[in-house]
């Protein structure tokens, strides 16, 4: 049960990443991913996501905690890529 739980959230992880790589506005890479590929391989790492937090909770209860944790990781990816971007002060 645990196990599933986790790995929902690892794949909302990695959904959230390539959702974010695949932005205009990303600080990460050089240049953005592709978007459409990028967005179908998040939107897929999401379905998979929700449907492992579903094994182990109830489907309302899953998709709360999928859609808060990607709420707090679309926040986060933000700050660190702007944290990376920012100059640095000597």
């Amino acid at each position: 049960m645990a196990a599933s739980l986790a790995a929902g959230l690892l794949l909302a992880l990695a959904g959230s990443v390539l959702l974010y790589l695949a932005s205009p506005h990303q600080r990460w890479c050089r240049t953005a991913l592709r978007a459409r590929p990028a967005r179908l391989g998040a939107a897929l790492l999401l379905a998979g996501a929700l449907w492992l937090l579903a094994q182990s909770l109830l489907l309302p209860t899953a998709v709360f905690v999928l859609l808060t944790w990607l709420m707090l990781l679309c926040v986060a990816l933000t700050y660190l890529g702007a944290l990376r971007a920012a100059p640095k002060e000597h």
